[in-house]
């Protein structure tokens, strides 16, 4: 009896001692200003370089920096992890020569036909998400980056790697084993435990290739481990933390929004940003509604049984702290504030984030003492203040340079922290550090200062992967399901068919599906029905749309241009009669026309903006925000 009362007692006991701590931390420092950001911003890019530079003079070809003692190691697979890991931040900086080289180095010399076992989370989003998003930078000369001399080379070397790991989802489940043979597959005594995490958290990299690639393997699979994962959840819809691959019993039923449960909740949402898909959007929903209900203790996040909502764990782990950057994502921002707050007071109190901090008992969790330069709540910090422009939060980010300048800098590189009591350091520094963690603190500072920067104020919107990748949110991966069913819409080389071939299978068959060649992975909306005439390089990358005045097929390819840059529009057929548009661009009939802007991203104004009309006057106005 007294311990039930003690766990009843416990919200308030955390709300009310907590409260101490975030608001005890001594005399308070001037706000950063506009030339303090600007100083910070450029202190940053050095540190980015002083672990780049460690890296490359040290440890390159391996796989990361032995930053104290000046040495290499190989950690994942042995193909120069780190590098890999760092292209997109060095196109970020605008240091064309690096990356340049960078990108024909691994092109030339990079093979992934190798007998290493490897893991397929971490190898999904360091190594895949690195080639593609390098790979995107260096293609496409909107971004500036572009090598006139790249022939896709790393898009091929993500295919290749993503086919060797394919035969890890080869199990009854579709949730995949969590290791791989990059040359052998899966070993017959490979372990059938996984992490919800390391199941489902490879939808946007395996997504993105399957839309570069038309080949919907890729993202299928992993849409199928979601499904696996989502289809053995509670009736309180929480997932546990392991799960058997081939039974689908869960081995630990701890629900948390931390450690091998974060990212799995991070990439339903994203995946409906990037991709559109409202499957995912929907398990978001429901998944976010349960971890709020039963998770959430206002402003902290404990760990419950999955089926019974009991509280197992009353620890903060640094993992969560990703939590309030998806909750911006997610437009949910007063909860991402609060937490924020109470997760920052922990690195405030030892000058970075232990891998567990105790709630109950207000102290480092026992063996969880260590820091492993973690960016989790710097990602969250550049989100609030990319919502909200609050000060604050470039002073959290002054104080994130300060912990990690004179706590975790090493002679070669920055150092892991293994105690963040004592400030002890060890002698490795994880790729992350500089696909993530410099990277979302340079964009921090940079937002206040000019916002001039690929990710603000590029072509595109971008999403990031869990490693801190950019996916943009071009038509060709975030339209992929409306494939010629508008005048613009993406089309691949060879997926369009003549018109009269089309005609020919509509007279034979009602079912339009077979002329989508994604028809099995991207199921396709009720769109206006055309057929797409081809693409220009402008429109292909979003620079260039057009609205047709009639949607007859034979009438599509006299469409007048609409006066509009950065937007698509979309009229939904749901009722199969033909919209009436006149002259002047007005629309007569009581139909839903979306717009998507292409320069803002779906949710709030950090994601991309999608506005639904009700046209339902003849004096209603096709426009775009």
């Amino acid at each position: 009896m007294e311990s039930n009362s003690r766990w009843l007692l416990f919200p308030i006991l955390i709300s009310l001692t907590f409260s101490g701590l975030v608001l005890h931390h001594g005399a308070l420092a001037e706000t950063v200003k506009p030339d303090e950001a600007k100083q910070l911003r450029d202190e940053v890019r050095g540190m980015f370089y002083h672990a780049f530079d460690g890296y490359m003079n040290n440890a390159f070809p391996l796989d990361e920096l032995r930053p104290l003692s000046c040495q290499g190691e190989d950690t994942l697979g042995g193909y120069a992890l780190t590098l890999i890991d760092s292209l997109d931040t060095l196109a970020l900086l605008g240091d064309r020569e690096r990356f340049t080289s960078s990108v024909l180095w691994i092109g030339k010399n990079l093979q992934f036909n190798i007998n290493k076992t490897v893991s397929v989370f971490e190898t999904t989003i360091r190594v895949l998400g690195g080639l593609l998003s390098a790979h995107l930078i260096a293609s496409d000369y909107a971004t500036g980056m572009r090598i006139p001399s790249y022939n896709n080379e790393l898009l091929f070397l993500a295919e290749d790697l993503t086919r060797r790991m394919l035969p890890a989802f080869d199990t009854p489940t579709g949730i995949p084993f969590g290791s791989v043979n990059l040359m052998y597959g899966v070993d017959k005594h490979e372990s059938k435990i996984t992490s919800t995490a390391g199941g489902g958290t490879l939808s946007l990299e395996f997504g993105v290739l399957s839309r570069l690639t038309n080949d919907p393997v890729f993202e299928q699979v992993a849409k199928n481990a979601v499904r696996g994962l989502w289809a053995r959840r509670s009736n309180l819809d929480l997932v546990g933390a392991h799960i058997n691959v081939f039974t689908g019993e869960w081995t630990q039923k701890d629900a948390g929004i931390g450690t091998s449960i974060d990212s799995f909740y991070e990439y339903l949402l994203k995946a409906y940003i990037l991709f559109g898909d409202e499957e995912y959007l929907y398990i978001f929903q429901e998944a976010y509604r349960s971890a709020m209900q039963h998770l959430h203790k206002d402003p902290w996040y404990v760990e419950v049984n999955m089926d019974s909502a009991a509280i197992v764990w009353p620890v903060f782990n640094s993992l969560q702290a990703f939590w309030p950057g998806l909750q911006v994502l997610a437009g949910d921002v007063d909860p991402a504030i609060r937490t924020h707050t109470a997760f920052f007071s922990v690195w405030k109190r030892y000058g970075f984030t232990p891998e567990g901090f105790n709630l109950a008992t207000l102290s480092v969790q026992y063996g969880q003492k260590s820091y492993p330069l973690r960016p989790e709540l710097i990602e969250s910090t550049y989100w609030l203040y990319k919502a909200t422009r609050d000060p604050r939060y470039l002073d959290a980010g002054r104080d994130f340079v300060a912990s990690l300048q004179y706590g975790a800098k090493c002679p070669c590189g920055y150092c892991h922290i293994t105690d963040v009591e004592l400030h002890k350091q060890e002698d490795h520094m994880e790729s992350f550090f500089l696909a993530e963690t410099v990277k979302y603190l340079w964009l921090l500072f940079d937002l206040a200062v000019d916002s001039d920067n690929l990710v603000d104020n590029g072509p595109y919107k971008y999403i990031f992967s869990t490693e801190g990748h950019l996916l943009p949110l071009t038509p060709q991966i975030s339209l992929a399901r409306e494939h010629c069913s508008y005048l613009g819409g993406y089309c691949s080389s060879n997926s369009t068919k003549r018109e009269q071939e089309v005609l020919e299978e509509e007279s034979n068959n009602d079912d339009r599906s077979n002329i989508y060649p994604y028809h099995e992975s991207f199921p396709v909306t009720g769109l206006i029905k055309g057929l797409c005439p081809g693409l220009t390089h402008a429109q292909k990358y979003g620079l260039s749309y057009a609205l047709p005045e009639k949607t007859d097929r034979e009438d599509v390819n006299q469409a007048k241009p609409v006066t509009t840059s950065s937007s698509v529009v979309l009229i939904s057929n749901t009722v199969e009669k033909k919209p009436q548009v006149d002259e002047e661009g007005y629309s007569s009939q009581s139909e839903p026309i979306m717009i998507i802007s292409g320069g803002s991203s779906r949710n709030d104004q950090t994601s991309q903006e999608l506005t639904l009309l009700e046209s339902e006057t003849d004096d209603r106005r096709l426009y775009s925000s």
